[in-house]
């Protein structure tokens, strides 16, 4: 179920396949056109898009300062694990500080290092250009909209965002003989 794009998309050769109108297909591309963007927004820091979502939240100026790496993986829909590849990154180039919780000695709390927060005030300005270039073919009022549906969506089925789902096989599809 494919659908002509509304605006020519530059020449033919910039032309990309028909996407199918579902939303698996369109949000797979979709993802793949921000991460683009956002990846090329952080080149000068050296940053992954993960990467600077970890120092977005942990910001002191926009973000949530002195959480643990259970919540931090919550809040970016991350399992657990992956997060804690990218704070042992980030605390080995000196960009954010883990510390034991006292009330919880088994939870870090996170900080960003001072570091930390120059470097994320630096890739803000490219970063937010980006944003606002994935979106420049739509218009003001249907930028909104569309940010809009998108954040009903996600909300809407919360329950089944679980970090890691598709990219393993379930237990009842491995069979016997593939254990």
């Amino acid at each position: 179920m494919t659908r002509k794009p509304l605006a020519d998309a530059g020449s033919p050769k910039d032309k990309a396949p028909p996407v199918r109108r579902t939303p698996m297909s369109l949000s797979r591309r979709f993802a793949q056109i921000c991460t683009t963007v956002v990846a090329d927004s952080l080149a000068s820091e050296g940053l992954t898009p993960l990467e600077s979502g970890v120092l977005a939240y942990l910001s002191r100026v926009s973000g949530e300062p002195n959480i643990d790496q259970i919540s931090l993986a919550a809040r970016m829909g991350l399992d657990r694990s992956h997060v804690s590849l990218l704070v042992d990154k980030l605390v080995a180039r000196g960009l954010v500080d883990r510390q034991i919780n006292p009330e919880n000695r088994r939870a870090h709390i996170l900080n960003l290092t001072p570091s930390g927060e120059k470097a994320h005030a630096r890739t803000r300005p490219s970063f937010n250009a980006g944003q606002q270039k994935i979106l420049a073919v739509l218009r003001p009022a249907e930028r909104e909209l569309l940010l809009d549906l998108l954040l009903r969506v996600v909300e809407g089925n919360i329950v089944l965002a679980r970090p890691g789902a598709g990219r393993r096989k379930s237990a009842a599809s491995v069979s016997p003989s593939n254990k």
